[in-house]
């Protein structure tokens, strides 16, 4: 048996398959850096249910989802602008698009391999996204204040 396919040395073949891969795995890790500076952003300002998603394997749409709660139109914009700040100071990365900050009831921040949603109480529970990613990785997010700025 040959150790060459038309001219292609086998070796090299698998060699750069393998590196492709770890490239790959390094940008996961990666992204899912940036999803929990996304989720340490929104706990600062008492986001509430916060869960971030590895979609990587279900959707080529991102390899994170990070979706939490504001209780209020405002919250969810200072949250909003409150991940956008951390980002850009920690990553140097703006959203490469927004969308729904001026209703203020669900903001979409969208930077690619993280996609963030911000939704009001009965947007999240009206639309239930975490259902329809049912079969999504949950990461646990160590810092999250479960229910944090909930008006009691």
């Amino acid at each position: 048996m040959s150790d060459y396919i038309q001219g292609i040395p086998l070796q090299s073949v698998s060699e750069k398959n393998s590196s492709l891969k770890s490239l790959d795995a390094g940008r996961k890790d990666l992204s899912g850096q940036l999803a929990m500076t996304v989720a340490e952003a929104a706990s600062d300002r008492k986001a509430g249910d916060i869960l971030v998603l590895r979609v990587a394997d279900v959707s080529y749409l991102a390899d994170y989802f990070v979706m939490m709660t504001g209780y209020s139109r405002v919250q969810v914009r200072a949250i909003a602008e409150a991940i956008e700040d951390k980002v850009d100071t920690e990553w140097q990365r703006r959203p490469l698009r927004v969308e729904g900050k001026a209703e203020g009831s669900w903001v979409l921040q969208d930077y690619g391999d993280v996609i963030v949603h911000i939704m009001m109480p009965k947007e999240r529970e009206f639309y239930n996204l975490e259902a329809f990613w049912v079969h999504a990785e949950r990461i646990s997010v160590p810092e999250a204040d479960e229910g944090g700025g909930k008006p009691t």
